[in-house]
């Protein structure tokens, strides 16, 4: 919802959005492949998303008519999009769409701050909060939100 929003913000000329802060979001609703290194460890799986998207966008989700501000995977052109901090699990079924959506944003000259935690799955902050994984991404959300 987040990128969605900033996406959304932009293309209606405002307001002017100061940074996307993206944990661990869910952006592409093309992600059917499952990756069988990472299988084993889903805590979101891939009939998951595949549930998630069907919600959202009904019988358009996976078609070539989604819009960006729906599945913010699908923008083309990110120029002009706020400043990115955007972290992700190396476990997770979003590392990939996550780590391309950074990427796009950044060939668009959008400022990135991208983290991909190692071992670490989908909402691995909730469920192993006191980790040391979990601690430093609480610490750079908060620096995050205080540089803001």
């Amino acid at each position: 919802m987040a990128a969605a929003l900033t996406i959304l913000a932009l293309e209606r000329g405002g307001p002017k959005i100061a940074r996307q802060i993206l944990i661990m979001p869910m952006l592409d609703d093309r992600t059917t492949t499952t990756d069988p290194h990472i299988a084993p460890y889903l805590l979101w799986s891939y009939d998951d998303s595949l549930t998630a998207w069907p919600a959202l966008l009904g019988e358009t989700a996976g078609g070539p008519d989604v819009p960006a501000t729906a599945a913010p995977a699908r923008l083309e052109d990110a120029t002009g999009l706020p400043p990115a901090y955007i972290e992700v699990g190396q476990l997770d079924v979003f590392r990939d769409e996550d780590t391309a959506y950074a990427t796009k944003l950044s060939r668009a000259g959008v400022p990135v701050e991208f983290h991909l935690h190692p071992g670490a799955p989908h909402e691995f902050d909730s469920i192993a909060f006191t980790s040391d994984v979990a601690r430093r991404a609480i610490a750079d959300r908060i620096r995050v939100l205080n540089s803001i």
